[in-house]
């Protein structure tokens, strides 16, 4: 593409890929010098009533002047972008700096007026939307602050697009004309408008694929087997509502039909549309087809080819150049190396993919990025005996393979939504944008519960998956999915045992569990089971192995009506010489006995009892149920950019009650809808981020800007440290230098006894267990004999920069840690302090702005909290003082993302206030933050 000769080079960064209303995609990029002929013939396709909203008058073309004016661009004054789909232009937008008097200006005017055209035929797809996120970020950057547009009263789509866009807005109305001006500053509800705008376009774009109306299977071969036919026949076999067609260059001419379907040598022989293209054919022969498809109107692609990043860096190259071409044409894809997409819903029944049996219709969304996981997920789920045993459903699986284009994060769009799935599975072996799929997690879980299980938790990603870099360890990250209310597994029969309670059972109100059987020992290993994850059994109620059918009906339904249970576990082994006979029966009394109480969960534990566990499947389907009755709505939460969908229950009337193996199995599935439940009625109500009058946000960027200005990144020194901690309240003691004796005893004297003398060399630090620390010093003669022992024990004085402190309360030593990550965003992170905790890893972590109410359990999240509320008689830690430094912290790095790192380490928590006795801070340049920008798609 041409460079401008004017004043900036070509502004690469801005072009992006977005998906529109409808789901398809289109590319925004810088209007240029070259896209003289593209402009007239896209002006050509508008209608004159377009025209005349453009310019106020019949325009029917553009002069030699326009078109130059039009395409001739500073990037800085003057700017312009196109959308397009097929390389051709289908809208465009442009602002023009002006100054106060609205005639033509440069900097430091932040003004400028904008302007947009949308192609008639592309009206409606929410194109002027996402071109006005794209320019107001690109009049941001530069250094405009405020857009003015004018506008027809008749032109209501351009005004709707305005007004609906959530930033602070003057309107008024003059000669005839609707005058607009909003600042472009980002405001909640420009964010908000822009997530849900997001959640549409993302969630449609999947819809498109899961539920096409005319499917073509592209490398269909003319012999039986291979993957192209085996394909076709899963599609046809599973009765595919739509149009069905098999598509094959090789076929002869005379072939009209392959096993049945329509058969034509090119898509583009196809008479009618095609929506969604499998294609399977060998990578070198993709470019051609997806030519082709684009060419032809294909909506979206199923690339099941392997052959690309997981092949190594020239597989790597194919697969960018993959996504480019398909997003030229406004095409999203699935894959390449995919295992396929199944959706059984009745209007659908789409099996693409080298599954050969369709799972049974059901309420549980699947998605793995691991062809082979999800063929296993996909026989636990179906078969009978064996693992978690019994009859679950599917309402749509997705394998997405390399994920180069439709992640988790755009099927997760789709299902919160979804009225058909009530539970979501993921196996995820990458997390490609960690921010955006936690803030959607969270969004998900208030409505359904999400379980996840990651792979590649010790090592790199799959070599086919692009993911970003990030710092922090995958404890970290796991605590932080939790937080989010993601229900986070270690395997996929961990996963599979969580999503059979979840879609069958409700959640349960509490941590009561009661447990009944015919085997004692089996009770009490489940009793044990509970304590183990946190939950309160009652002794368990031995029924004896005479009990019949009808005792554990009875047992069951009277601890059903117990106030004090919130959930039963029963345990069975097999009688002597019964069979099915008694299998059934007892079935049908657990089932009868639950319907009479829906509200509780109730799991069973078997030991080979086949018939049992089928009987106890049988009873009802988890096939989505009629509107009637489905449950209702829940209300919006705080996050909610949408209506929320169905809130996720188990279906009225169908009393599947999940049988496991093993005890430890149904109880840790049991654990884990306890506090998944927990966090939903928590996250009800999340909390605030409280506000400080002696915070001075102002005084702080100030400080910040002036240290940033000297260079790009920098580790503040002590007085600085202290300096800027002291903006948000935080007050560090001060430690002096004591390079000799002499100097520890001035400064000892400058502090006031009694004092603290300690080493802080690097490998000594906040190490007080290896002796570089001497406390309570109450008089010189104290302090120079430590003084001594030291550098006797450690070396010279310049080797352990000792350093004198003025003595604080005694108390519990915590240490408090925040970090932006590249990948995660600003973490805040707790413990306590001790090498003990550093060994077992005890720290908890909150994504910031943290709430009061986060603060709170991040304080009584860590194994040791106990220290700091009493534990065996010691004082009580004053932990509102703790939360309210954790806040202060919290507010420092979401105000300022200058500050990329700060850790406080020891903070003494007495019994009444705390001290600060050590603190750093690093600055630098503030990671980008894509969440906060335009939508766009990753870049390729």
């Amino acid at each position: 593409m041409q460079t401008s000769p004017d004043r900036h080079e070509y502004p690469a960064h801005w072009e992006a890929d977005v998906v529109l209303r409808d789901g398809g995609t289109a590319r925004v990029r810088p209007i240029t010098v070259d896209d003289a002929e593209r402009l007239v013939s896209f002006y050509e396709q508008v209608s004159d009533e377009s025209k005349y909203y453009r310019f106020f008058a019949p325009y029917p073309r553009l002069s030699a002047k326009d078109v130059h004016r039009f395409t001739h661009h500073d990037f800085v004054d003057r700017v312009g972008l196109a959308a397009t789909v097929g390389g051709e232009f289908i809208a465009t937008v442009r602002y023009d700096r002006i100054g106060p008097d609205g005639t033509p200006a440069s900097a430091p005017a932040d003004e400028a007026e904008v302007a947009f055209l949308v192609q008639d035929a592309h009206q409606g797809r929410g194109v002027a939307s996402a071109l006005l996120e794209h320019i107001a970020a690109v009049a941001r950057e530069r250094g405009i602050r405020r857009f003015a547009a004018e506008v027809l009263p008749a032109n209501s789509k351009m005004i709707k697009v305005f007004t609906d866009a959530g930033y602070t807005q003057k309107r008024s109305f003059e000669d005839g004309v609707v005058r607009l001006e909003f600042d472009l500053e980002p405001t909640d509800r420009s964010l908000a408008v822009q997530y849900a705008r997001e959640h549409r376009a993302e969630a449609r774009s999947v819809q498109r694929l899961l539920a096409p109306g005319s499917v073509a299977v592209i490398g269909a071969g003319r012999t039986p087997g291979g993957v192209g036919r085996s394909v076709l026949g899963n599609i046809r076999d599973a009765g595919f509502t739509g149009r069905l067609y098999a598509v094959n260059r090789a076929l002869p001419g005379e072939w009209k039909e392959l096993d049945g379907v329509p058969a034509h040598r090119s898509v583009r022989d196809v008479d009618g549309p095609v929506d969604l293209a499998v294609v399977a054919v060998p990578a070198e022969q993709v470019p051609e087809v997806v030519t082709e498809c684009g060419e032809h109107g294909v909506q979206g692609l199923v690339v099941v080819s392997a052959g690309y990043a997981e092949s190594g860096p020239e597989g790597r190259e194919r697969q960018r150049a993959l996504v480019r071409q398909a997003r030229t044409y406004g095409m999203r894809i699935i894959g390449p190396n995919a295992f396929g997409i199944i959706n059984t819903s009745p209007r659908v029944r789409l099996n693409a993919s080298l599954a050969p049996e369709v799972p049974r219709p059901g309420r549980i969304g699947l998605f793995a990025q691991s062809g082979a996981i999800g063929i296993a997920l996909l026989s636990r789920l179906h078969r009978r005996g064996g693992g978690v045993t019994g009859v679950t459903g599917v309402s749509t699986f997705v394998s997405s393979g390399n994920r180069a284009d439709v992640s988790g994060n755009d099927v997760l769009q789709y299902w919160y939504e979804d009225p058909d799935t009530d539970v979501v599975l993921m196996y995820l072996e990458s997390i490609g944008n960690p921010r955006k799929f936690t803030r959607l997690a969270r969004r998900t879980a208030a409505a359904k519960p999400l379980v996840v299980v990651q792979g590649a938790r010790h090592g790199a990603a799959p070599q086919g998956h692009a993911v970003r870099a990030t710092r922090l360890p995958h404890a970290t990250v796991s605590a932080l999915l939790r937080q989010a209310g993601v229900i986070r597994v270690d395997t996929i029969t961990e996963l599979v045992d969580a999503g059979l309670l979840l879609a069958r059972q409700p959640l349960p109100a509490g941590p009561r569990v009661a447990i009944l059987g015919n085997s004692e020992s089996l009770g009490l290993l489940t009793y044990d089971a509970c304590l183990a994850e946190g939950l309160r059994p009652h002794p368990p109620q031995d029924l004896t192995t005479a009990a019949s059918a009808a005792d554990f009906h009875a047992a069951l339904a009277r601890a059903l009506a117990d106030d004090r249970c919130d959930a039963v576990v029963v345990t069975a082994i097999p009688a002597v010489g019964e069979g099915s006979v008694a299998d059934a029966a007892l079935a049908e009394a657990l089932r009868s006995a639950t319907a009479a109480a829906p509200a509780k969960p109730v799991l069973v534990v078997h030991v080979e009892l086949g018939g049992l566990a089928e009987a106890l499947s049988a009873a009802a389907s988890t096939a989505p149920q009629s509107e009637a009755d489905r449950p209702p709505r829940p209300a919006p939460g705080p996050d909610s950019a949408t209506t929320p969908p169905p809130a996720a229950r188990a279906p009225e009337g169908a009393h599947l009650i999940p049988a496991y193996p093993a005890a430890e199995r149904a109880v840790r599935a049991l654990g884990q809808a306890f506090r998944y439940a927990q966090w939903r009625r928590d996250a009800a109500d999340p909390g605030k981020v409280p506000e400080y009058d002696d915070i001075d946000v102002k005084g702080a960027a100030a400080l910040i800007g002036g240290l940033l200005a000297r260079g790009q990144g920098l580790t503040l020194g002590p007085d600085t440290t202290c300096d800027l901690l002291g903006h948000y309240g935080i007050h560090v003691h001060r430690a002096l230098p004591a390079p000799t004796a002499d100097a520890a005893a001035e400064a000892a004297r400058a502090l006031g006894y009694p004092v603290a003398l300690k080493a802080t060399a690097p490998h000594l630090r906040h190490r007080a267990d290896l002796g570089g620390v001497r406390l309570d010093l109450a008089d010189e003669e104290q302090l120079r004999r430590a003084y001594a022992e030291l550098t006797e024990l450690f070396g010279a004085p310049d080797e352990l920069r000792p350093v004198v402190q003025r003595m604080a309360p005694r108390g519990v030593d915590v240490v408090v840690r925040a970090v932006i990550d590249p990948a995660a965003g600003a973490v805040l992170s707790f413990g306590l302090a001790g090498a003990a905790s550093q060994l077992l890893g005890d720290t908890a972590h909150r994504l910031i702005p943290v709430t009061d109410r986060e603060a709170s359990t991040l304080v009584r999240s860590i194994r040791t909290a106990p220290l700091l509320f009493g534990w065996r008689g010691s004082a009580p830690a004053d932990t509102a003082a703790l939360e309210e430094l954790l806040l202060r912290v919290s507010r420092l790095v979401d105000d300022h993302p200058e500050v990329v790192a700060v850790t406080l380490e020891p903070v003494v928590v007495a019994a009444h206030g705390l001290s600060v006795l050590g603190a750093s801070v690093r600055l630098a340049p503030p990671p980008a933050r894509d969440d906060l920008g335009p939508r766009t798609l990753p870049a390729y």
